[in-house]
């Protein structure tokens, strides 16, 4: 094999999380000499997925590494192997778990992305269906009240009084209008802004709708808070609801959102590095970069390099380097004030059917749902933040049949994150499972990241002077964040240069034969 150090590299992206492979994939026909090295023996980063033996692997990487990973405390729980009703723990490969799960909104920019760039058509989107909410002692033994999202979903709600129904229409056609507002507004300034304030949601629902207490935790499901509604700001809350109702309907009846199959955004991170590798890039695993210096411009006229020393000990020189702090050697990082968030992903005994309900006629069976249980709704103050659940079944090719996977999430980090995070995987169980179901095994860790609403989305800094692009963290909400989409064409375009002039970001002709059967 030709030695690294042979080719004068154009690019080194360092890590194959999101970030990395959609700006792999938006190199991928440049033309440009691009290697792509990860120091992990797999693909993906943060947003990597595992079978249950590579996942117990992982565990132990993660703990003896020290201030260099996007996640700390994990551990693994096993239980005994099977349910009281049969149900058995697989082999190890019978699972692909994500350690990021994100939903996709059927208005992100990420779809358009992956359709223009030609490589949709290696991905398999899947439906995610309901959100339900857990209230304690509802309707006797009723503990799951499924959010109603749309109008049809209003008017057919036999929970809801009919003021309460007119109160949430009223509030639905307002902000729909605000958004015609905002449009023909055409850059003039924000309308949402200006008619929403620096209010809490709690605030907003209250002084302009007087929306009922009970239907604030709802609607805070439906923009995937973190946040309690108290401490969630209005502008914040309002456009997600306003992404969600306006996503509704897009690809099919009854959905807004979807997932991928077989790992989500590990998935994606593949077809990215793949469509750079058919496009002549080299990927090297298991091999990161040690340190990085800068060289003078060399008597040919080649321009400033930098040299990189790589932990396979080979050297090689690159005009650009990107990747994250996690993927930097520790002189080219920048600072990081990261949140962290405790997180789980517990296999289940039990399909969980009742959480999948079809939600249109002629819609397709969901795959996932969300279930959102407020801080009141398992012991804790009012204002402390819900945890979520995401609930994938077997139909994402990530558990077999007759189980589930649930992503557990909560902005409380620790122990104390845990313990609400299995508090609520044992009352969706008691919920929605028949009495023998049970967690055969659980993953549970802390993950560092962009805090939800953060600004600090774009590249943080592409100065051409040292040719380093640092990546922002991965974002730790719980739907795709559109702005890494910004984030990699920023990315690209400083790579490029003049020549992205005559490029356009993403939108690429099918490769000649790629698609034939």
């Amino acid at each position: 094999m030709e030695s690294l150090a042979d080719t004068p590299w154009d690019v080194t992206i360092s890590g194959t999380g999101l970030a990395q492979s959609l700006l792999a994939l938006a190199l991928s026909r440049s033309g440009k000499n691009v290697l792509h090295v990860d120091k992990n023996p797999y693909y993906g980063g943060p947003e990597a997925a595992f079978s249950l033996q590579e996942a117990e692997e992982w565990v132990n990487r993660v703990n003896n590494e020290t201030g260099d990973h996007s996640f700390e405390d994990a551990s693994v729980w096993r239980g005994d192997g099977s349910s009281e009703g049969g149900t058995q723990l697989s082999a190890s490969r019978a699972y692909t778990l994500s350690l990021s799960p994100q939903l996709i909104y059927a208005r992100s920019q990420l779809i358009p992305t992956l359709v223009s760039s030609k490589v949709h058509r290696q991905l398999e989107f899947q439906a995610v269906g309901s959100w339900w909410i857990h209230r304690p002692g509802d309707s006797g033994d009723k503990r799951l009240y499924r959010v109603p999202g749309s109008r049809e979903d209003i008017f057919a709600d036999d929970m809801l009084s009919v003021k309460s129904k007119r109160t949430l229409m009223r509030f639905i056609r307002h902000i729909g209008q605000t958004q015609q507002s905002s449009d023909e507004a055409e850059g003039e300034g924000s309308s949402l802004e200006e008619e929403v304030g620096d209010v809490s949601l709690t605030e907003y629902l209250t002084s302009k709708f007087k929306v009922p207490d009970e239907l604030h935790t709802p609607l805070l499901s439906l923009c995937l808070s973190q946040a309690s509604p108290q401490q969630t700001s209005a502008q914040y809350a309002v456009s997600r609801i306003k992404r969600h109702l306006t996503s509704l309907g897009v690809y099919g009846s009854g959905f807004g959102s979807l997932t991928v199959k077989w790992g989500g955004g590990s998935e994606i991170s593949q077809v990215g590095c793949r469509a750079l590798a058919v496009g002549g890039g080299v990927y090297v695993l298991n091999t990161g970069i040690k340190s990085l210096s800068h060289l003078a411009e060399d008597s040919n006229g080649e321009g400033a390099r930098i040299q990189l020393s790589l932990s396979n000990e080979e050297v090689i020189k690159t005009k650009f380097v990107v990747g994250s702090n996690w993927d930097l050697p520790t002189s080219a990082r920048s600072s990081c004030d990261c949140d962290r968030v405790a997180r789980s992903i517990s296999v289940v005994s039990s399909s969980l059917g009742s959480l999948f309900p079809t939600t249109a006629e002629g819609g397709p069976v969901p795959v996932g749902a969300v279930v959102a249980f407020p801080g009141a709704a398992l012991g804790q103050a009012d204002d402390s933040p819900p945890v979520y659940i995401l609930v994938h079944s077997s139909e994402t090719g990530e558990c077999p049949t007759g189980q589930c996977v649930l992503y557990g999430s909560v902005s409380i980090s620790g122990s104390d994150g845990q313990a609400l995070i299995e508090s609520a995987v044992q009352q969706l169980l008691e919920s929605a499972a028949g009495p023998d179901a049970k967690v055969l095994w659980s993953l549970r860790y802390t993950q560092l990241g962009r805090a939800i609403g953060s600004e600090t989305g774009s590249v943080q800094s592409v100065n051409l002077a040292d040719r380093i692009v640092r990546l922002p963290p991965s974002s730790l909400d719980l739907a795709f964040d559109d702005s890494l989409i910004d984030t990699v064409k920023d990315a690209w375009q400083a790579i490029m240069g003049d020549d992205a002039i005559d490029h356009e970001f993403m939108t690429f002709e099918d490769r000649e034969g790629a698609y034939e059967e």
